[in-house]
């Protein structure tokens, strides 16, 4: 497929691709792969899509907020991301021996006979 070209000086950011995207039964869409790497787009990521009188957008929301934020928003965006990465941290430890009703040494010995 083809890729068209903005002749508008304030559009030069933007990636036109004329891929096109089928929208199925579920009203869906599959974002073609050049959009997504040149946007970093990963699975679960938020989009905003914004309706204009002739188009329709779509802009990542993560990206977009964090981006207009003031410097103490986005110390707060880092303050929530880093509680969360710490919740994470203290829910995967692995229990200590003594909670597993083993130990290391036991595991040896276990199921050998005589």
């Amino acid at each position: 497929m083809g890729q068209g070209v903005f002749l508008d000086p304030s559009a030069r950011k933007t990636l036109y691709a004329a891929d096109m995207s089928k929208v199925t039964g579920k009203f869906q869409i599959t974002l073609p792969k050049r959009v997504v790497d040149a946007h970093g787009i990963k699975v679960g990521d938020d989009l905003e899509v914004v309706s204009e009188s002739t188009h329709i957008s779509l802009l990542p929301a993560h990206r977009r907020k964090v981006e207009t934020a003031g410097p103490g928003e986005r110390l707060g965006y880092f303050d929530r991301a880093t509680e969360r990465q710490r919740k994470r941290e203290r829910s995967s430890r692995v229990a200590s021996d003594k909670s597993r009703g083993w130990t290391r040494e036991e595991l040896y010995s276990r199921g050998r006979s005589g």
